[in-house]
């Protein structure tokens, strides 16, 4: 898959589950109800203990297009490339990402809020420029600001992104968003609330 396939996938989705939870094993849960309910690509961050071995599960299923967040350096991302992740998310500015992710085919996500750390994500590398924490930043008006200086620039807003508010923020310029919350809620999955979890993930594809 090319990464102008892997744009055209995840413009296509327009939401990714960016799945931060305590342990693997509540992830892992998470993620087959959300895949129950329709969903096909997640952000598996790397706080979550053994993110790596999880990404390396979930990779062996073609169906899945599977990436990995909140990625600290170079040696980690090249982990995570092995093992099948097909994006790599930082929430801030990291050029050494990027040679990892050009040997792989891979996508490159870097954070930024104002317009010169848009500047430097693009400089360092990132096929797409995550903006984060969104909703604090201002919300989809600052999306829209942004995308008014930077045309043509793919934006995923993450953080504080609900299904009720995903429609403003594409409308305002962002490609797609990325949304923990309602999908991935610990005490949720924890407490096997299936349903709940199901109810976000309906809402989020009907929309």
């Amino acid at each position: 898959m090319t990464e102008t396939t892997l744009l055209d996938r995840l413009r296509a989705v327009r939401v990714v589950p960016v799945v931060r939870l305590p342990s693997a094993a509540l992830a892992a849960t998470g993620i087959g109800w959300l895949r129950e309910a329709g969903l096909s690509v997640f952000e598996i961050t790397m706080t979550i203990p053994g993110a790596v071995g999880l990404i390396r599960d979930l990779a062996r299923d073609p169906s899945l297009l599977v990436g990995a967040g909140t990625v600290p350096d170079a040696a980690t991302a090249r982990a995570c490339l092995a093992a099948g992740a097909r994006f790599i998310v930082a929430p801030w500015v990291d050029p050494a990402l990027a040679a990892p992710c050009r040997e792989h085919g891979a996508l490159l996500m870097l954070g930024a809020i104002t317009p010169t750390e848009v500047r430097a994500a693009l400089a360092a590398g990132a096929d797409v420029v995550k903006i984060f924490p969104a909703s604090s930043a201002g919300g989809p008006a600052h999306i829209k600001a942004l995308a008014s200086v930077f045309p043509g620039v793919t934006f995923c807003p993450t953080g504080g992104v609900e299904p009720g508010n995903v429609a403003a923020y594409l409308a305002a310029g962002a490609a797609f968003v990325g949304m923990g919350g309602n999908l991935v809620d610990p005490k949720r999955i924890a407490a096997g609330d299936q349903a709940a979890i199901t109810a976000a993930a309906r809402q989020v594809l009907s929309g």
